[in-house]
Protein backbone atom coordinates (compact mmCIF):
# COMPACT_ATOMS: atom_id res chain seq x y z
CA UNK A 1 0.00 0.00 0.00
CA UNK A 2 0.95 3.34 -1.27
CA UNK A 3 2.22 5.68 2.14
CA UNK A 4 3.70 8.82 2.89
CA UNK A 5 2.90 12.46 2.26
CA UNK A 6 1.13 13.18 -0.94
CA UNK A 7 1.43 17.39 -1.10
CA UNK A 8 1.17 20.33 1.56
CA UNK A 9 -0.97 23.17 0.90
CA UNK A 10 -0.01 26.67 2.19
CA UNK A 11 -1.41 30.32 1.50
CA UNK A 12 0.45 33.38 -0.33
CA UNK A 13 -0.23 36.55 -0.41
CA UNK A 14 2.59 38.00 -2.82
CA UNK A 15 2.17 35.72 -5.65
CA UNK A 16 4.98 36.47 -7.47
CA UNK A 17 7.55 36.38 -4.33
CA UNK A 18 6.14 32.94 -3.91
CA UNK A 19 7.14 31.53 -7.57
CA UNK A 20 10.79 33.40 -7.42
CA UNK A 21 10.98 31.42 -3.86
CA UNK A 22 9.80 28.05 -4.60
CA UNK A 23 11.25 28.19 -8.06
CA UNK A 24 13.88 30.73 -8.62
CA UNK A 25 15.46 30.05 -4.94
CA UNK A 26 14.78 27.03 -4.04
CA UNK A 27 14.42 25.15 -7.81
CA UNK A 28 11.17 23.07 -7.73
CA UNK A 29 9.68 22.72 -11.23
CA UNK A 30 6.05 24.76 -11.56
CA UNK A 31 4.17 21.66 -12.25
CA UNK A 32 0.91 23.37 -12.89
CA UNK A 33 -1.19 25.97 -12.37
CA UNK A 34 -5.28 26.43 -11.77
CA UNK A 35 -7.76 28.62 -10.81
CA UNK A 36 -9.54 27.01 -7.10
CA UNK A 37 -11.18 24.08 -6.86
CA UNK A 38 -13.41 26.04 -4.16
CA UNK A 39 -12.92 29.40 -5.79
CA UNK A 40 -12.14 29.89 -9.21
CA UNK A 41 -11.11 33.70 -8.67
CA UNK A 42 -8.19 31.95 -6.35
CA UNK A 43 -4.75 31.24 -7.86
CA UNK A 44 -3.36 27.98 -7.16
CA UNK A 45 0.11 26.97 -7.85
CA UNK A 46 1.58 23.19 -7.56
CA UNK A 47 5.46 23.05 -7.31
CA UNK A 48 7.37 19.89 -7.82
CA UNK A 49 10.44 17.87 -9.07
CA UNK A 50 10.99 17.07 -12.41
CA UNK A 51 7.66 14.86 -12.61
CA UNK A 52 5.37 16.15 -10.69
CA UNK A 53 5.80 12.91 -8.23
CA UNK A 54 3.77 12.47 -5.51
CA UNK A 55 5.35 13.41 -2.37
CA UNK A 56 7.40 16.05 -3.71
CA UNK A 57 4.79 18.28 -4.20
CA UNK A 58 4.20 21.47 -2.52
CA UNK A 59 0.97 23.76 -3.22
CA UNK A 60 0.45 27.59 -2.48
CA UNK A 61 -3.56 29.18 -3.25
CA UNK A 62 -3.01 32.45 -3.88
CA UNK A 63 -4.49 35.79 -1.60
CA UNK A 64 -2.97 38.47 -2.86
CA UNK A 65 -2.65 41.06 -0.68
CA UNK A 66 -5.07 38.80 2.16
CA UNK A 67 -5.10 39.79 5.81
CA UNK A 68 -2.37 37.58 7.57
CA UNK A 69 -3.38 34.21 9.67
CA UNK A 70 -1.56 32.93 12.86
CA UNK A 71 0.51 30.11 13.38
CA UNK A 72 -0.80 28.03 16.33
CA UNK A 73 -2.11 24.35 17.68
CA UNK A 74 -4.47 22.80 15.43
CA UNK A 75 -3.12 23.42 11.95
CA UNK A 76 0.89 22.81 11.01
CA UNK A 77 3.93 24.96 11.52
CA UNK A 78 7.00 23.76 9.43
CA UNK A 79 7.78 22.08 5.96
CA UNK A 80 10.65 20.38 5.26
CA UNK A 81 12.38 19.18 1.95
CA UNK A 82 14.87 16.07 1.79
CA UNK A 83 18.33 16.82 0.42
CA UNK A 84 21.39 15.09 0.33
CA UNK A 85 23.52 15.64 3.66
CA UNK A 86 26.50 16.82 1.69
CA UNK A 87 24.03 19.70 0.07
CA UNK A 88 23.52 21.82 3.61
CA UNK A 89 26.44 23.66 2.86
CA UNK A 90 25.44 24.55 -0.83
CA UNK A 91 22.29 25.89 0.35
CA UNK A 92 24.02 28.32 3.37
CA UNK A 93 25.88 29.36 0.58
CA UNK A 94 23.01 29.79 -1.24
CA UNK A 95 20.46 31.61 1.14
CA UNK A 96 23.37 34.14 2.11
CA UNK A 97 23.41 34.77 -1.87
CA UNK A 98 19.90 35.27 -2.31
CA UNK A 99 19.45 37.01 1.41
CA UNK A 100 17.12 34.74 2.33
CA UNK A 101 16.28 34.62 6.41
CA UNK A 102 18.22 31.31 7.79
CA UNK A 103 19.06 29.66 10.99
CA UNK A 104 21.35 26.68 11.55
CA UNK A 105 22.38 24.25 10.87
CA UNK A 106 21.28 22.32 13.43
CA UNK A 107 20.24 18.59 14.48
CA UNK A 108 17.07 17.48 14.93
CA UNK A 109 16.66 13.82 15.56
CA UNK A 110 19.64 13.02 14.14
CA UNK A 111 19.58 15.02 10.71
CA UNK A 112 21.30 18.29 9.77
CA UNK A 113 18.68 20.77 9.43
CA UNK A 114 18.66 24.28 7.80
CA UNK A 115 16.11 26.76 8.40
CA UNK A 116 15.08 28.75 6.20
CA UNK A 117 11.78 31.66 6.14
CA UNK A 118 10.25 31.63 2.58
CA UNK A 119 8.65 35.32 1.59
CA UNK A 120 5.52 34.69 3.83
CA UNK A 121 7.06 34.06 7.20
CA UNK A 122 6.46 30.03 6.66
CA UNK A 123 9.62 27.88 8.01
CA UNK A 124 10.94 25.90 5.61
CA UNK A 125 13.62 23.27 6.46
CA UNK A 126 16.32 21.77 4.46
CA UNK A 127 17.09 18.15 6.03
CA UNK A 128 20.16 15.94 5.05
CA UNK A 129 18.82 12.67 4.63
CA UNK A 130 20.63 9.62 3.02
CA UNK A 131 17.03 8.93 0.59
CA UNK A 132 17.27 6.87 -2.25
CA UNK A 133 13.43 6.95 -3.25
CA UNK A 134 12.93 7.31 -6.85
CA UNK A 135 12.45 11.01 -8.04
CA UNK A 136 13.37 13.37 -11.25
CA UNK A 137 15.63 16.10 -11.25
CA UNK A 138 14.50 19.78 -12.33
CA UNK A 139 17.29 21.39 -14.00
CA UNK A 140 17.67 25.08 -12.43
CA UNK A 141 19.52 27.82 -12.64
CA UNK A 142 22.76 27.37 -10.63
CA UNK A 143 21.39 23.92 -8.38
CA UNK A 144 22.92 20.69 -9.83
CA UNK A 145 21.42 17.19 -9.28
CA UNK A 146 23.72 16.24 -6.40
CA UNK A 147 22.15 19.33 -4.22
CA UNK A 148 18.63 19.39 -5.88
CA UNK A 149 15.88 19.32 -2.97
CA UNK A 150 14.17 15.64 -3.71
CA UNK A 151 11.14 15.83 -2.04
CA UNK A 152 9.06 16.55 0.56
CA UNK A 153 10.56 15.28 3.71
CA UNK A 154 7.79 16.13 6.51
CA UNK A 155 5.93 18.55 8.42
CA UNK A 156 5.32 19.88 11.78
CA UNK A 157 1.69 19.86 13.55
CA UNK A 158 1.48 22.05 16.69
CA UNK A 159 -1.38 20.34 18.24
CA UNK A 160 -2.53 20.64 22.23
CA UNK A 161 -3.84 17.18 22.17
CA UNK A 162 -0.64 15.54 20.72
CA UNK A 163 -1.31 11.76 21.98
CA UNK A 164 -4.48 12.24 20.22
CA UNK A 165 -3.07 13.48 17.26
CA UNK A 166 -0.38 11.36 16.82
CA UNK A 167 -3.22 8.20 17.03
CA UNK A 168 -5.45 9.43 14.60
CA UNK A 169 -2.71 9.71 12.35
CA UNK A 170 -1.16 6.62 12.85
CA UNK A 171 -4.59 4.52 12.72
CA UNK A 172 -6.09 6.11 9.18
CA UNK A 173 -3.12 7.55 7.27
CA UNK A 174 -0.45 4.94 7.07
CA UNK A 175 2.41 6.20 9.05
CA UNK A 176 3.60 4.75 12.46
CA UNK A 177 5.40 5.74 15.29
CA UNK A 178 9.11 7.17 15.61
CA UNK A 179 11.38 8.49 17.69
CA UNK A 180 10.05 11.18 20.41
CA UNK A 181 12.53 14.26 21.63
CA UNK A 182 11.11 16.38 24.05
CA UNK A 183 7.50 17.42 23.41
CA UNK A 184 8.25 16.06 19.99
CA UNK A 185 6.83 12.84 18.15
CA UNK A 186 7.83 12.04 15.47
CA UNK A 187 5.37 9.79 12.60
CA UNK A 188 7.46 7.92 9.90
CA UNK A 189 6.16 6.21 6.73
CA UNK A 190 7.30 3.96 4.60
CA UNK A 191 8.26 6.18 2.29
CA UNK A 192 10.80 7.93 4.59
CA UNK A 193 9.17 10.93 4.82
CA UNK A 194 8.06 11.90 8.33
CA UNK A 195 5.42 14.34 10.42
CA UNK A 196 6.22 15.33 13.91
CA UNK A 197 3.64 16.42 16.48
CA UNK A 198 4.56 18.82 18.63
CA UNK A 199 3.03 19.32 21.51
CA UNK A 200 1.72 23.23 21.99
CA UNK A 201 -0.64 22.90 25.08
CA UNK A 202 -1.21 26.81 26.20
CA UNK A 203 -0.27 28.07 22.70
CA UNK A 204 -2.35 30.30 20.88
CA UNK A 205 -4.96 28.44 18.20
CA UNK A 206 -4.13 29.17 15.01
CA UNK A 207 -6.12 31.24 12.43
CA UNK A 208 -6.52 30.88 8.55
CA UNK A 209 -4.99 33.69 6.39
CA UNK A 210 -1.56 34.49 4.47
CA UNK A 211 1.41 32.75 5.28
CA UNK A 212 0.19 29.88 6.71
CA UNK A 213 -0.50 25.92 6.10
CA UNK A 214 -3.51 24.99 5.32
CA UNK A 215 -3.39 21.15 5.11
CA UNK A 216 -1.41 18.24 4.72
CA UNK A 217 -1.83 15.45 2.50
CA UNK A 218 -1.61 11.52 2.88
CA UNK A 219 -0.90 9.75 -0.42
CA UNK A 220 -3.22 6.96 -1.53
CA UNK A 221 -3.10 4.30 -4.18
CA UNK A 222 -6.57 4.95 -5.63
CA UNK A 223 -9.73 5.81 -5.21
CA UNK A 224 -10.70 2.43 -3.05
CA UNK A 225 -8.07 2.95 -0.35
CA UNK A 226 -10.00 6.65 -0.19
CA UNK A 227 -13.31 5.06 0.09
CA UNK A 228 -11.90 2.45 2.63
CA UNK A 229 -10.81 5.06 5.12
CA UNK A 230 -13.50 7.13 4.47
CA UNK A 231 -16.14 4.41 5.91
CA UNK A 232 -13.82 3.48 8.75
CA UNK A 233 -13.71 7.17 9.84
CA UNK A 234 -17.32 7.03 9.38
CA UNK A 235 -17.82 4.38 11.77
CA UNK A 236 -16.12 6.09 14.27
CA UNK A 237 -17.80 9.52 13.78
CA UNK A 238 -14.55 11.19 12.85
CA UNK A 239 -16.61 14.30 12.21
CA UNK A 240 -17.33 16.87 9.35
CA UNK A 241 -15.50 15.30 6.36
CA UNK A 242 -15.94 15.99 2.64
CA UNK A 243 -14.40 13.71 -0.53
CA UNK A 244 -13.71 15.33 -3.49
CA UNK A 245 -12.66 14.58 -6.74
CA UNK A 246 -9.51 17.50 -7.74
CA UNK A 247 -8.99 16.52 -11.59
CA UNK A 248 -5.61 15.00 -10.90
CA UNK A 249 -6.14 13.19 -7.51
CA UNK A 250 -9.43 12.26 -5.58
CA UNK A 251 -9.26 13.57 -2.39
CA UNK A 252 -11.01 12.79 1.43
CA UNK A 253 -10.61 15.89 4.01
CA UNK A 254 -10.65 15.90 7.62
CA UNK A 255 -9.84 17.34 10.34
CA UNK A 256 -7.65 15.66 13.35
CA UNK A 257 -8.86 15.59 16.96
CA UNK A 258 -6.62 19.02 17.38
CA UNK A 259 -8.36 20.66 14.31
CA UNK A 260 -5.45 20.01 11.30
CA UNK A 261 -7.04 19.83 8.53
CA UNK A 262 -5.73 16.39 6.89
CA UNK A 263 -6.20 15.42 3.28
CA UNK A 264 -6.10 11.71 2.21
CA UNK A 265 -5.18 11.59 -1.91
CA UNK A 266 -4.38 9.55 -4.69
CA UNK A 267 -1.69 9.31 -6.80
CA UNK A 268 -3.72 9.34 -10.08
CA UNK A 269 -4.86 10.07 -11.80
CA UNK A 270 -1.90 12.87 -11.92
CA UNK A 271 -0.65 16.04 -13.77
CA UNK A 272 -0.35 14.75 -16.96
CA UNK A 273 -4.33 14.24 -17.11
CA UNK A 274 -4.42 18.07 -19.03
CA UNK A 275 -0.81 18.54 -20.37
CA UNK A 276 2.49 16.27 -20.68
CA UNK A 277 5.08 16.44 -18.87
CA UNK A 278 7.52 18.19 -21.04
CA UNK A 279 5.06 21.33 -20.44
CA UNK A 280 3.77 20.78 -17.03
CA UNK A 281 3.01 24.12 -15.57
CA UNK A 282 2.68 25.84 -18.46
CA UNK A 283 -0.75 26.81 -19.03
CA UNK A 284 -3.56 28.01 -16.77
CA UNK A 285 -6.39 25.53 -16.23
CA UNK A 286 -10.24 26.25 -15.11
CA UNK A 287 -12.04 23.78 -13.23
CA UNK A 288 -14.53 22.16 -15.33
CA UNK A 289 -17.50 22.48 -12.87
CA UNK A 290 -17.44 26.24 -13.17
CA UNK A 291 -20.02 27.43 -15.61
CA UNK A 292 -18.75 31.04 -15.76
CA UNK A 293 -16.85 32.59 -18.44
CA UNK A 294 -13.63 31.37 -18.54
CA UNK A 295 -12.19 34.27 -19.78
CA UNK A 296 -13.69 36.73 -16.69
CA UNK A 297 -12.20 34.40 -14.54
CA UNK A 298 -8.77 34.63 -16.17
CA UNK A 299 -8.36 38.13 -15.73
CA UNK A 300 -9.27 37.93 -12.00
CA UNK A 301 -6.32 35.39 -11.29
CA UNK A 302 -2.71 37.26 -10.28
CA UNK A 303 -0.16 37.50 -13.38
CA UNK A 304 3.54 36.41 -12.38
CA UNK A 305 6.38 35.66 -14.23
CA UNK A 306 8.54 32.53 -14.13
CA UNK A 307 12.31 33.13 -13.24
CA UNK A 308 13.56 34.88 -16.68
CA UNK A 309 9.87 36.20 -17.98
CA UNK A 310 8.69 39.63 -17.59
CA UNK A 311 6.69 40.06 -14.63
CA UNK A 312 5.06 43.16 -12.80
CA UNK A 313 7.00 44.71 -9.86
CA UNK A 314 4.18 45.91 -7.40
CA UNK A 315 5.07 49.12 -5.77
CA UNK A 316 3.95 50.25 -2.33
CA UNK A 317 1.69 52.63 -2.79
CA UNK A 318 -1.34 54.17 -1.12
CA UNK A 319 -3.86 52.20 -2.37
CA UNK A 320 -3.85 48.06 -2.59
CA UNK A 321 -4.05 47.39 -6.52
CA UNK A 322 -4.08 44.90 -9.12
CA UNK A 323 -2.39 44.92 -12.41
CA UNK A 324 -3.68 43.05 -15.12
CA UNK A 325 -1.55 43.17 -18.48
CA UNK A 326 -2.97 42.45 -22.23
CA UNK A 327 -1.24 40.16 -24.35
CA UNK A 328 -0.53 43.25 -26.53
CA UNK A 329 -0.15 46.42 -24.54
CA UNK A 330 -1.21 49.49 -26.67
CA UNK A 331 0.25 52.17 -24.58
CA UNK A 332 -3.26 53.15 -22.36
CA UNK A 333 -4.51 52.54 -19.13
CA UNK A 334 -8.02 51.88 -17.28
CA UNK A 335 -8.06 52.57 -14.16
CA UNK A 336 -10.97 50.86 -12.17
CA UNK A 337 -12.92 51.46 -9.09
CA UNK A 338 -15.38 48.96 -7.56
CA UNK A 339 -18.90 48.97 -5.80
CA UNK A 340 -18.99 48.76 -2.36
CA UNK A 341 -17.88 45.64 -0.84
CA UNK A 342 -15.78 44.22 -3.90
CA UNK A 343 -12.34 44.75 -4.25
CA UNK A 344 -9.58 45.20 -6.62
CA UNK A 345 -10.35 42.16 -9.09
CA UNK A 346 -14.03 42.92 -9.28
CA UNK A 347 -14.78 45.40 -12.47
CA UNK A 348 -11.23 43.61 -14.34
CA UNK A 349 -13.66 41.90 -16.23
CA UNK A 350 -15.35 45.04 -17.01
CA UNK A 351 -12.31 46.51 -17.96
CA UNK A 352 -10.71 43.77 -20.46
CA UNK A 353 -13.97 43.82 -22.23
CA UNK A 354 -14.00 47.83 -22.04
CA UNK A 355 -10.41 47.96 -23.17
CA UNK A 356 -8.71 44.83 -24.56
CA UNK A 357 -5.57 46.42 -25.21
CA UNK A 358 -4.94 48.69 -21.99
CA UNK A 359 -3.48 48.32 -19.00
CA UNK A 360 -6.04 47.90 -16.26
CA UNK A 361 -5.53 48.69 -12.38
CA UNK A 362 -8.08 47.78 -10.13
CA UNK A 363 -8.28 49.73 -6.48
CA UNK A 364 -8.96 48.11 -3.71
CA UNK A 365 -11.03 51.11 -1.29
CA UNK A 366 -9.64 51.58 1.96
CA UNK A 367 -12.45 52.22 3.70
CA UNK A 368 -14.67 49.31 5.70
CA UNK A 369 -18.48 49.56 6.01
CA UNK A 370 -20.11 46.16 7.69
CA UNK A 371 -16.67 44.81 7.31
CA UNK A 372 -16.50 44.94 3.23
CA UNK A 373 -13.95 47.81 1.32
CA UNK A 374 -15.56 50.80 0.11
CA UNK A 375 -13.82 54.37 -0.49
CA UNK A 376 -15.64 56.01 1.95
CA UNK A 377 -18.43 55.18 4.54
CA UNK A 378 -22.00 56.25 4.11
CA UNK A 379 -23.92 57.09 7.03
CA UNK A 380 -27.52 56.52 5.02
CA UNK A 381 -28.31 55.31 1.60
CA UNK A 382 -27.66 58.78 0.56
CA UNK A 383 -25.47 60.61 2.90
CA UNK A 384 -21.82 59.99 3.18
CA UNK A 385 -18.85 60.66 5.31
CA UNK A 386 -17.81 64.46 3.76
CA UNK A 387 -14.06 64.45 5.65
CA UNK A 388 -13.33 60.67 4.59
CA UNK A 389 -14.61 61.58 0.99
CA UNK A 390 -12.03 64.86 0.86
CA UNK A 391 -9.32 62.90 2.11
CA UNK A 392 -9.59 59.78 0.47
CA UNK A 393 -9.54 61.82 -2.73
CA UNK A 394 -6.33 63.57 -1.68
CA UNK A 395 -4.68 59.81 -0.91
CA UNK A 396 -6.16 58.96 -4.33
CA UNK A 397 -4.65 62.06 -5.92
CA UNK A 398 -1.20 60.66 -4.69
CA UNK A 399 -1.93 57.02 -5.61
CA UNK A 400 -2.55 58.15 -9.55
CA UNK A 401 0.42 60.47 -9.46
CA UNK A 402 2.61 57.82 -8.49
CA UNK A 403 0.97 55.21 -11.44
CA UNK A 404 3.55 57.13 -13.59
CA UNK A 405 6.94 56.77 -12.25
CA UNK A 406 5.99 53.27 -10.95
CA UNK A 407 4.18 51.79 -14.21
CA UNK A 408 5.04 53.68 -17.19
CA UNK A 409 1.29 54.98 -16.57
CA UNK A 410 1.01 57.80 -19.66
CA UNK A 411 -1.70 60.55 -17.54
CA UNK A 412 -2.62 61.37 -21.45
CA UNK A 413 -3.73 57.71 -22.03
CA UNK A 414 -5.52 57.20 -18.66
CA UNK A 415 -9.16 56.66 -18.18
CA UNK A 416 -11.19 55.69 -15.31
CA UNK A 417 -14.25 53.63 -14.86
CA UNK A 418 -16.38 53.63 -11.37
CA UNK A 419 -19.26 51.35 -10.33
CA UNK A 420 -21.51 52.21 -7.75
CA UNK A 421 -19.39 53.57 -4.51
CA UNK A 422 -16.57 53.49 -6.96
CA UNK A 423 -18.32 55.65 -9.26
CA UNK A 424 -19.09 57.95 -6.91
CA UNK A 425 -16.05 58.27 -5.64
CA UNK A 426 -14.24 59.17 -9.32
CA UNK A 427 -17.19 61.63 -9.22
CA UNK A 428 -15.74 63.25 -6.32
CA UNK A 429 -12.41 63.32 -7.31
CA UNK A 430 -13.52 65.61 -10.47
CA UNK A 431 -15.01 67.94 -8.52
CA UNK A 432 -12.16 68.21 -5.86
CA UNK A 433 -9.19 68.06 -8.08
CA UNK A 434 -10.45 68.47 -11.73
CA UNK A 435 -6.98 68.32 -13.27
CA UNK A 436 -6.84 64.98 -12.56
CA UNK A 437 -9.65 62.91 -14.66
CA UNK A 438 -10.39 63.67 -18.21
CA UNK A 439 -11.79 60.36 -18.96
CA UNK A 440 -14.42 58.67 -17.25
CA UNK A 441 -17.24 56.11 -17.25
CA UNK A 442 -19.37 56.19 -14.21
CA UNK A 443 -21.47 53.16 -13.73
CA UNK A 444 -24.64 53.72 -11.32
CA UNK A 445 -23.43 56.09 -9.83
CA UNK A 446 -24.76 59.22 -7.83
CA UNK A 447 -23.55 63.00 -6.15
CA UNK A 448 -22.17 61.97 -2.77
CA UNK A 449 -20.20 65.71 -2.38
CA UNK A 450 -22.43 68.27 -0.12
CA UNK A 451 -19.86 71.05 -0.79
CA UNK A 452 -20.04 72.50 -4.86
CA UNK A 453 -16.50 73.70 -5.70
CA UNK A 454 -16.43 75.82 -8.37
CA UNK A 455 -14.37 74.03 -11.03
CA UNK A 456 -13.60 73.79 -14.53
CA UNK A 457 -14.22 70.56 -15.96
CA UNK A 458 -13.62 71.92 -19.57
CA UNK A 459 -11.69 69.36 -21.71
CA UNK A 460 -13.12 66.18 -19.34
CA UNK A 461 -15.08 63.58 -20.82
CA UNK A 462 -17.34 61.62 -19.12
CA UNK A 463 -19.93 58.74 -19.42
CA UNK A 464 -22.65 58.03 -16.87
CA UNK A 465 -24.43 54.98 -17.68
CA UNK A 466 -27.54 54.42 -14.94
CA UNK A 467 -30.47 52.25 -14.89
CA UNK A 468 -34.29 51.91 -15.03
CA UNK A 469 -34.34 49.22 -12.12
CA UNK A 470 -32.16 50.41 -9.46
CA UNK A 471 -32.52 52.42 -6.50
CA UNK A 472 -29.42 54.87 -7.29
CA UNK A 473 -30.82 55.31 -11.07
CA UNK A 474 -32.95 59.01 -10.85
CA UNK A 475 -29.94 59.77 -8.26
CA UNK A 476 -27.58 60.23 -11.44
CA UNK A 477 -29.13 63.31 -12.69
CA UNK A 478 -27.64 65.61 -9.82
CA UNK A 479 -24.20 64.16 -10.52
CA UNK A 480 -24.61 64.52 -14.08
CA UNK A 481 -25.68 68.06 -14.00
CA UNK A 482 -22.90 69.57 -11.65
CA UNK A 483 -20.72 68.02 -14.07
CA UNK A 484 -22.27 69.61 -17.02
CA UNK A 485 -22.40 72.62 -15.94
CA UNK A 486 -18.65 72.82 -14.79
CA UNK A 487 -17.68 72.19 -18.19
CA UNK A 488 -17.38 68.24 -18.83
CA UNK A 489 -18.97 66.66 -22.24
CA UNK A 490 -21.28 64.41 -21.38
CA UNK A 491 -22.30 61.28 -22.72
CA UNK A 492 -25.65 60.01 -20.42
CA UNK A 493 -27.46 57.14 -21.01
CA UNK A 494 -30.27 55.46 -18.86
CA UNK A 495 -30.60 51.25 -19.71
CA UNK A 496 -33.10 49.22 -18.97
CA UNK A 497 -31.52 47.17 -16.40
CA UNK A 498 -30.73 46.85 -12.37
CA UNK A 499 -27.56 47.95 -10.26
CA UNK A 500 -25.52 45.53 -11.32
CA UNK A 501 -22.96 45.92 -14.93
CA UNK A 502 -24.65 44.19 -17.62
CA UNK A 503 -23.35 43.32 -21.22
CA UNK A 504 -24.63 46.14 -22.82
CA UNK A 505 -22.79 48.35 -20.40
CA UNK A 506 -19.29 46.88 -21.45
CA UNK A 507 -20.30 47.56 -25.30
CA UNK A 508 -21.51 51.10 -24.65
CA UNK A 509 -18.48 51.65 -22.76
CA UNK A 510 -15.62 50.18 -25.15
CA UNK A 511 -17.48 52.32 -28.27
CA UNK A 512 -17.11 54.88 -26.23
CA UNK A 513 -13.30 54.75 -25.55
CA UNK A 514 -13.03 53.82 -28.71
CA UNK A 515 -15.02 57.13 -30.04
CA UNK A 516 -12.74 59.45 -27.40
CA UNK A 517 -9.73 57.94 -29.11
CA UNK A 518 -8.69 56.04 -26.33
Amino acid sequence: MTSGLHHITAITRKIQANVDFYTGFLGLRLVKRTAGFEDARQLHLFYGDGAATPGSLVTFLAWEDGSLGRVGHGAPSEISFAIAPDAIGFWLTRALQFNVKLSGPAQEFGEPVLRLTDPDGIIVKLVGVEDTTPWVWWSSGGITEADAIRKLHGATILSEKPEQTAEFLTRHMGIRLGPKEGNIQRLVSDARDIVDVRGAGGFWTAAPGTGTIDHIAFRATDRLQVEAVHAKLLAEDAGEMNMHDRHYFHSLYVREPSGTLIELATDGPGFTADEPVETLGSELFIPAHFKEDHDVLRVMLPQFGLPGEERITYRDLPFVHRIHMPESWDGSTLVLLHGSGGNETTMLPFGRKAAPNAMLIGVRGRSTDEGHPRYFRRFTETTFDQKEIISEAEAFVAFVEELGPAYGVDPARTGFAGWSNGGNMIGAVMQLHPELIRKAILLRSMNCLEARPAVDLAGTHVLSLSATDDFYGSLARELEERLLADGAELTARTLDANHGIGTEDEMIARDWLVEKGF
